[in-house]
C-alpha cells in the first residue's frame, strides 16, 4: 500500500457490498472504524467520530447520502461517493466530487482514496 493508513467510514446499505469493501480496505492497510447502512446513524457517526475518509453509497434504499457528505465537508474530512450508476446521481454542491464505480476495482479504490486525501490536503492549505 502506498500512502498512510486511513480510518475509514463506510456507508453502504447492501451487506455483501459493504463486506467486500471492508475486506479490500483492510487488505490495503486501512482501518474501518464504522460500516453503517442508514443515513441517520451515519450522520451522528460522521459528526462525532475520528475519521480520515468516508466512502458513501449515493443511494441507500431511496435516501441520498448527501446529508452525511455535508457533515464531512464541514469537518474537512474527505469523502468519495460510491455508485453503480456513474456520477449521474450527483447534483448541486456534489457534482464535482469523486465517485467510485461499483463493483469495486482494488486499483481504482486505492487511486481514489489517494486522490481524495490529496484534495483534502490541498483544500486545507488554501482555505482559511
Amino acid at each position: 500500500m502506498t500512502g498512510q493508513a486511513k480510518r475509514v467510514l463506510i456507508l453502504e446499505d447492501e451487506f455483501l457490498v459493504a463486506m467486500l469493501l471492508e475486506d479490500l480496505l483492510l487488505e490495503m492497510g486501512h482501518q474501518v472504524v464504522g460500516s453503517l447502512a442508514q443515513v441517520g446513524e451515519a450522520m451522528t457517526f460522521a459528526d462525532q467520530a475520528d475519521i480520515d475518509l468516508a466512502i458513501l453509497d449515493i443511494n441507500l434504499a431511496g435516501t441520498k447520502s448527501f446529508p452525511v457528505a455535508e457533515i464531512l465537508r464541514r469537518r474537512g474530512i474527505p469523502f468519495v461517493f460510491a455508485t453503480g450508476y456513474g456520477s449521474d446521481g450527483l447534483t448541486g454542491d456534489f457534482e464535482n466530487e469523486l465517485t467510485l464505480q461499483k463493483p469495486y476495482d482494488p486499483d481504482e479504490l486505492m487511486r481514489t482514496i489517494e486522490e481524495a486525501s490529496a484534495r483534502a490536503g490541498h483544500r486545507q492549505h488554501i482555505e482559511p
